[in-house]
């Protein structure tokens, strides 16, 4: 009972961190302004370490558009987690403690743990930002925050939109790029 509580602990740690480098990553690749939510919040969860990864990058990586320093940051989160996981795993099944965690096999289970980790993060990050938009939609279509997710949705949205039609005046867009990304994460496990 004790592994599953730490084990969700540590998860849903880690799944904020890296949602917020991989946000923070999307945001600067749309241009969207930082310095409104959820900008600000991401911001402050992130800094600790984009900072450090950005003086640390090639000048060249900086420059460019994509936020290398974001995505490193997420991939080391990503990494961090499969180690801990790993960890915990060894120390709880293993009387032998740490000395599985350096095998071949733990070290592919490790990047293995670690790109299943960034995968769901962008799937189910993705559903609740979709999600969120869907409602505001019906709630609040005008608020500067339904702005705010339909610029950070439409790259994505927008292929989506020009297959599958209005029905009745009612843009079923949203709903079907809810369902590719539920069928993802089934698919993920």
């Amino acid at each position: 009972m004790l592994i599953r509580v730490v084990s969700f602990l540590l998860e849903s740690l880690f799944f904020v961190l890296i949602a917020a480098a991989l946000l923070r990553a999307w945001m600067n690749w749309l241009r969207i302004n930082m310095r409104t939510q959820p900008g600000i919040f991401v911001m402050a969860v992130t800094d600790w370490l984009v900072k450090p990864m950005r003086r640390a990058i090639p000048a060249a990586m900086a420059k460019s558009r994509v936020d290398s320093a974001s995505l490193m940051a997420a991939l080391v989160l990503a990494l961090a987690y499969g180690v801990i996981w790993a960890l915990m795993i060894a120390a709880f099944a293993d009387s032998a403690g740490l000395m599985t965690i350096a095998t071949p096999f733990a070290l592919l289970g490790i990047l293995g743990v670690a790109l299943k980790m960034l995968i769901r993060v962008v799937l189910q990050g993705l559903f609740f930002v979709v999600l969120a938009f869907a409602v505001l939609s019906w709630v609040q279509p005008g608020s500067a925050v339904h702005h705010q997710l339909g610029r950070l949705i439409d790259p994505l949205i927008a292929p989506i939109r020009r297959v599958v039609p209005s029905i009745g005046g009612l843009d079923l867009s949203a709903l079907f790029l809810m369902l590719i990304l539920q069928i993802g994460l089934m698919l993920l496990g």
